[in-house]
């Protein structure tokens, strides 16, 4: 899951030793090494989408952990989190990262109930603790029939440090960064790029990101089908210092999604003090309070009216929207007080410390 890397090298210094063991990505596997050295990358078989990795339970095993966080729902690490919690009596937590939000458990719904029975549900039930990463996702975890103790702590993100390179291109670009997926309202974006006409002729939309090759294709398709190649780019997706140029070289930056924890993608670009399109399905409010955000609806006629209010918006303006975007990354969104936060509920969870402000039983 996005944000668990940084999180896992932060902790240490908030007196947590970290164990990562997950699933390994055949297409990069030497990316468990950026970990560190407490990380085991499991070999899967079978469906990726399952994520079946045999040696996940026996790497369990060996860890003497004190207690287990799954991060994310619906795949074989819950299973091998509630085996080892039933096997060794210590206690396991959760952090959905979203997945438990009305439009991701209507999605594949029929494959999501036959989950349940077979083990998500006792995973969720018996878990010590839920993290939510907002107020929203609490309610969601509520609204799902859970009466667990939730802790509510966001995402963070580290905080680059910015100068004179912090420079837009000309033209100016819209940004779209994270995975092409119609979660993320993609196709609506393209369609509400091609409704606003001559107007953004100046201005260029670049999509970032990656996801299903079917779904790559189908979006490549419709930005040809709808004429844009020329202001349109598909850059496929971006990694270090060149996804360091894109937020850089960015004017602005579109996030038209249906659902969310907590958006990584939003937080960076606030970080790189960048004015935020984007939905309340965000849950971020506080950006929109903040002036640090436009908010946009899920349909193309309404993210082409917030694409508009954003051009037409004096130069100056959008940059006062990013400097507020980056101040509220600096007072609540860092890993620093992330980490500590979290230090807090897992000494709680694993029975050395008292229950955090954080955490709320009701």
């Amino acid at each position: 899951m996005t944000g668990v890397a940084p999180l896992a090298r932060e902790l240490p210094r908030h007196g947590v030793e970290p164990i990562v063991i997950g699933i390994r990505d055949d297409g990069a596997p030497e990316d468990a090494f950026a970990w560190g050295a407490s990380v085991e990358a499991c070999a899967q078989l079978g469906p990726r989408a399952f994520g079946y990795a045999p040696s996940m339970a026996r790497a369990l095993a060996r860890s003497e952990a004190e207690m287990v966080e799954s991060q994310g729902l619906w795949m074989y690490p819950s299973l091998a989190s509630l085996a080892w919690s039933r096997r060794t009596g210590r206690p396991h937590m959760i952090s959905p990262h979203g997945m438990l939000d009305p439009w991701a458990v209507r999605r594949s719904a029929w494959k999501k109930r036959l989950v349940r029975l077979w083990f998500e549900d006792a995973h969720l039930k018996g878990a010590a603790c839920i993290r939510a990463l907002n107020e929203a996702e609490a309610r969601a975890i509520r609204a799902f029939g859970l009466s667990n103790p939730i802790a509510i702590v966001p995402n963070g993100v580290d905080l680059p440090a910015l100068g004179a390179d912090r420079v837009p291109i000309d033209p100016p670009t819209l940004l779209f960064l994270g995975r092409l997926d119609p979660k993320k309202g993609v196709h609506e974006l393209v369609r509400a790029w091609a409704q606003l006409g001559p107007a953004p002729r100046d201005w260029r939309l670049r999509l970032v990101g990656w996801g299903p090759a079917a779904y790559v294709e189908a979006t490549r398709r419709l930005i040809d089908g709808l004429g844009l190649a020329g202001s349109v780019e598909l850059s496929g997706p971006l990694f270090d210092a060149a996804k360091d140029e894109a937020f850089r070289t960015a004017a602005a930056f579109v996030l038209p999604s249906y659902s969310e924890g907590l958006p990584m993608a939003v937080l960076e670009a606030w970080s790189y003090a960048l004015p935020v399109l984007m939905t309340p399905a965000c849950n971020l409010p506080e950006g929109f309070a903040a002036g640090a955000a436009l908010e946009i609806g899920t349909d193309p006629a309404s993210i082409a009216e917030g694409i508009r209010a954003a051009i037409a918006l004096p130069e100056a303006e959008r940059r006062a929207m990013g400097a507020r975007g980056r101040r509220l990354v600096e007072e609540r969104f860092t890993w620093p007080r992330v980490a500590a936060a979290m230090a807090e509920v897992y000494r709680w969870v694993a029975g050395g410390g008292p229950r955090p402000a954080c955490v709320v039983t009701s």
